[in-house]
């Protein structure tokens, strides 16, 4: 190898080493590319990506039974957020497969459809919610109006992270951008354990001041809606609107027999078991769900 040659060798080396130091370029974020994003760092860590959603999961309003209040209520308030008019933060919290998270779904498409695509809906998963500050940042430099999603929200006893859930909801100088909502879905009303919050009281000097901090997240929701567990009559209703919706076969007596008997071996009735229970029927039938 001729001193030309090892120049060139010497060269390139420095220029590989110069690429792995230098940061990688900054993602344009562009809320106006679909309707739906998921905001979420990479698995090897790294900035956060928005990631458009091309296809949303999620079920018709229809088919979303024994929560009639509680639909009424987040989509006019999904509505006024919409038209610029003030709206609260909502935490929809309660019973497993009771709706939560198909009902927030579900309200921005219907919302989106009165508006012409006004709100874009981020997701962001709960091991991610220290990089909310950023996505705020993100949202702020948007004309569009943003609804950001958390789904399955809840801490535990070592995870400080709600405080930058708390700064981003009301606190911080700047405070919430005017464009941006935030709605959660948790099984807790007051998204940490019962012992974490007796045990702050029982061992505090002051129980009531101690118990304060981890009580008032939940504050910051202005809206709260309740989702209980179902009863049989809305089980049933719930079967009933799919088998209808995807024109199932059978006598609705013999549907709601197996229906009961499903929702025993999982011990619960809900919209969740319901859905199990119609994809079965539906492919003993041979049907396909879409």
């Amino acid at each position: 190898m001729n001193d030309d040659e090892k120049t060139l060798t010497q060269l390139a080396r420095i220029a590989t080493a110069l690429e792995a130091l230098a940061p990688e370029p900054q993602q344009k974020f562009d809320l106006g590319a679909g309707d739906a994003f998921i905001w979420h760092v990479p698995p090897g860590g790294g900035a956060p990506i928005l990631e458009p959603v091309l296809s949303v999961n999620r079920m018709p309003l229809d088919l979303l039974q024994g929560i009639e209040r509680q639909i009424d209520t987040l989509i006019e308030n999904t509505r006024r957020f919409a038209q610029g008019l003030p709206a609260n933060n909502a935490l929809l919290w309660g019973a497993r497969g009771t709706g939560k998270s198909s009902l927030v779904k579900a309200a921005h498409a219907k919302i989106n459809s009165e508006t012409d695509n006004a709100i874009a809906l981020v997701e962001i998963h709960r091991e991610d919610i220290t990089t909310l500050p950023a996505l705020l940042a993100v949202a702020r430099k948007s004309d569009r109006r943003v609804l950001m999603f958390c789904d399955d929200l809840s801490f535990d006893s070592e995870d400080t992270s709600y405080k930058s859930l708390k700064a981003v909801l009301e606190g911080g100088i700047e405070g919430r951008p005017e464009n941006v909502l935030f709605y959660a879905t948790s099984n807790r009303r007051h998204l940490m354990p019962r012992d974490m919050i007796e045990n702050e009281r029982s061992t505090a000097i002051n129980p009531s001041e101690a118990v304060e901090e981890k009580v008032s997240l939940s504050d910051r929701f202005g809206l709260w809606l309740g989702f209980h567990n179902t009863d049989q009559d809305t089980y049933f209703a719930i079967v009933d609107a799919y088998a209808d919706h995807y024109s199932l076969d059978g006598d609705r007596a013999k549907l709601h027999a197996a229906a009961a008997e499903w929702a025993t071996t999982r011990g619960a009735r809900s919209g969740r078991v319901a859905w199990q229970f119609i994809q079965e029927v539906a492919g003993t039938q041979g049907k396909r769900l879409s």
